[in-house]
């Protein structure tokens, strides 16, 4: 039979595909799990012991657990996609360092390193009280908070921002407050010796700003609040539960096409984070600037405070621009409120 060039190559290529179709494709499911646990946080319950949470079940492999500084040995279970650290001994608000290795189920394993404070069964129920973002020279920026129980601040973690993102943060020592303290946090201080956190009296600190009727405490190298946006949070430990926070923004919703109005991506995914911790409201679903304390009329003396009776219903109701000198640190808030002045008028009394 003859067979033109044509038809030769149509009968490689039906051979070619046929012998194509004979191999099964390849199935990368063949080689089974090949995928380490990913870690995704850290957890602390009431009584101490830490939650490492995955995204799978996972078991410590045997000899891997090291603590730092050096506690008893922990004891470790899993339970689902959580292995579970008791770690006896800690001391409040200390900082420890926890390195381990997991396995999964198919022998994946993955080691990882993650960060604790010590746990304090003590901590106070604690408000942000008053705060000036627009400090000066001689009055630098200051946040006050106010004791409404007794307790020990040990791991208490003040943020400029969030625990997800924040510029500057203090994590206090174990100090003993008492219900109805002040605690004056310094946000830009000096950097002298004599700007010492008080942890025993009241009066050992000097620096500027310092005040005899309040816990003085400095964020070292800090640079200061942000003058017209901003979050200040409150949690019971670094990347804990929220106690309180304030969002402030001199911004709208039409100041920008983006990010909401606030200016920044930061500012943006700050406010949103304190609003789903449940520190703020949003009154329409998605946080605006308008929702925010209005900075405005502020200044190194005309602190942004709460009322007398520091009401906290979380948003900007509770808030307002105390008179010029009217800043309160280590003592009640006033209820005057600043006023800013009429428009000039030209002496035939039109504007």
């Amino acid at each position: 039979m003859d067979v033109s060039f044509g038809m030769l190559v149509a009968l490689l290529s039906a051979a070619g595909l046929a012998g194509c179709a004979q191999r099964p494709a390849w199935d990368p499911r063949s080689l089974g799990d090949i995928v380490p646990p990913v870690f995704e946080r850290t957890l602390v319950d009431g009584s101490g012991t830490l939650e490492l949470r995955f995204d799978e079940p996972v078991s410590l492999v045997v000899e891997t657990l090291l603590v730092e500084p050096p506690l008893a040995p922990p004891e470790v279970h899993a339970a689902g996609t959580s292995l579970f650290v008791a770690a006896a001994g800690q001391q409040r608000g200390a900082e420890y360092s926890l390195e381990l290795t997991v396995e999964d189920t198919s022998g994946n394993t993955a080691a990882l390193v993650t960060r604790f404070t010590g746990f304090n069964p003590e901590v106070p129920r604690l408000l942000i009280n008053e705060l000036t973002p627009r400090g000066s020279g001689d009055h630098p920026d200051l946040v006050e908070l106010r004791a409404l129980t007794g307790g020990d601040l040990a791991g208490v973690t003040l943020y400029q921002g969030t625990p997800s993102d924040w510029t500057d943060r203090l994590v206090f020592p174990s100090c003993r407050v008492a219900a109805g303290d002040f605690v004056l946090v310094h946000f830009r201080p000096d950097g002298g010796a004599d700007e010492r956190d008080e942890t025993a009296s009241k009066t050992e600190s000097g620096g500027r700003g310092a005040c005899a009727t309040a816990w003085d405490f400095w964020v070292r190298g800090g640079q200061g609040l942000g003058g017209n946006n901003g979050v200040v949070s409150l949690y019971d430990r670094p990347g804990g539960s929220l106690l309180d926070g304030i969002l402030y923004s001199n911004r709208t919703s039409e100041s920008d096409s983006v990010y909401g109005g606030f200016g920044s991506a930061a500012t943006l995914a700050r406010a949103r984070e304190l609003v789903g911790d449940g520190g703020w409201i949003a009154a329409t679903g998605s946080v605006r600037p308008e929702d925010a304390v209005s900075p405005e009329g502020s200044t190194a003396t005309r602190s942004i405070a709460r009322g007398s009776a520091s009401a906290d219903t979380n948003s900007r109701e509770d808030w307002h621009v105390t008179p010029t000198r009217g800043a309160t640190w280590g003592a009640i808030n006033t209820d005057l409120r600043y006023e800013a002045p009429a428009a000039r008028r030209d002496s035939t009394g039109d504007p």
